[in-house]
């Protein structure tokens, strides 16, 4: 595979002229841009530059609007609604996630759902920046039908990904961000173009065969959950929350929904934020590190987001796939 090094404020510059020369204004190209470039710093290449030709497909077919103005409404005093105007979600994400940690800084408990957004996204970025307010984040959001609950062969859930933050005072937080499916679609696609092997049973082929191979999977075939039942469980939960309590689309609405346009379909997410100082009291952070503490003492334990952390520290430039890159440029 060939590579063209950019350095970060390439990869930021590319995805930002690239999304206000097909729609975007300032604000919500912004939005984007900051969270694929972030996604390439720290190594989620498949919600990187990745994403940018749907988004801008997304664009073009007017199914997203590039000048969405989205809005704050308070349901509760812990519950807080975005209205996401039918942009893209980083922009909702940044309109919500300050009223959210102000919420729940000062009554513990505080609950986001983002509505009327179009999620092409890694979760970490929102569950992270909880956590670097010293409060604790889960995020987790629907999509389209691409993974099979448990026993079937026919897909009903997205690959419904779950992001969890715990912070730590003066170091970086934990954090994970999964996929319930065996691997993320935009993995599957990745591992597509480079012609690399998946593990072998991350799904079935469309005779429902299970396969290594991930053009199968992606094209026809259907992604499976990780864990068996138990990953389906999860897979159920989350579409629960992320559309039956937010109030948007389950995966097979949006599909319903969608103009397959080759961007993101339409749906919601689910935020909630909870604060370990008023909740567990003064001396959490101390409590949590002893635990820390005897989990890294474990030969062969890291702690989940240490990889990504570390990517961070490298300030050089990224390797991106060339088609990739000239395929944007052609889009500009």
């Amino acid at each position: 595979m060939n590579t063209t090094p950019l350095s970060l404020d390439e990869i930021y510059n590319l995805a930002y002229t690239s999304l206000s020369n097909n729609g975007c204004d300032e604000y919500n190209a912004e939005a984007v841009s900051t969270t694929v470039m972030h996604a390439e710093r720290d190594g989620s290449v498949s919600h990187g530059l990745f994403r940018i030709p749907g988004y801008i497909a997304s664009l073009k077919s007017k199914k997203v609007k590039g000048n969405s103005k989205p809005s704050n409404i308070f349901l509760t005093q812990n519950a807080i609604r975005v209205d996401g105007d039918y942009g893209f979600a980083p922009t909702a994400i940044k309109v919500g996630i300050p009223l959210l940690i102000d919420t729940t800084s000062k009554h513990g408990v505080g609950v986001l759902t983002i509505t009327n957004t179009h999620h092409f996204a890694a979760l970490w970025h929102e569950t992270e920046a909880i956590a670097e307010n010293n409060l604790i984040g889960i995020a987790c959001t629907a999509y389209k039908p691409s993974v099979a609950p448990a026993g079937a062969k026919k897909p009903l859930f997205g690959t419904n990904p779950i992001s969890f933050a715990w912070p730590r005072k003066n170091k970086t937080p934990i954090v994970y961000d999964m996929a319930t499916s065996t691997m993320a679609m935009g993995e599957v696609q990745v591992a597509a173009r480079d012609g690399h092997k998946v593990p072998y049973g991350t799904g079935l082929n469309k005779d429902g065969k299970k396969t290594d191979n991930p053009s199968e999977i992606a094209n026809g075939g259907v992604l499976l959950t990780f864990g068996d039942y138990k990953g389906s469980a999860i897979a159920m939960m989350i579409e629960l929350l992320a559309a039956g309590l937010v109030g948007d689309l389950f995966s097979f609405e949006a599909k319903d929904e969608d103009n397959n346009d080759g961007g993101p379909a339409r749906g919601g997410e689910f935020i909630m934020a909870l604060s370990p100082e008023l909740i567990a009291g003064k001396d959490w952070n101390e409590h949590a590190e002893k635990f820390f503490k005897q989990m890294t003492s474990l030969e062969g334990v890291r702690l989940p987001g240490q990889r990504r952390h570390n990517n961070r520290n490298d300030k050089g430039p990224r390797h991106i796939n060339t088609n990739l890159v000239e395929k944007i440029k052609s889009l500009i």
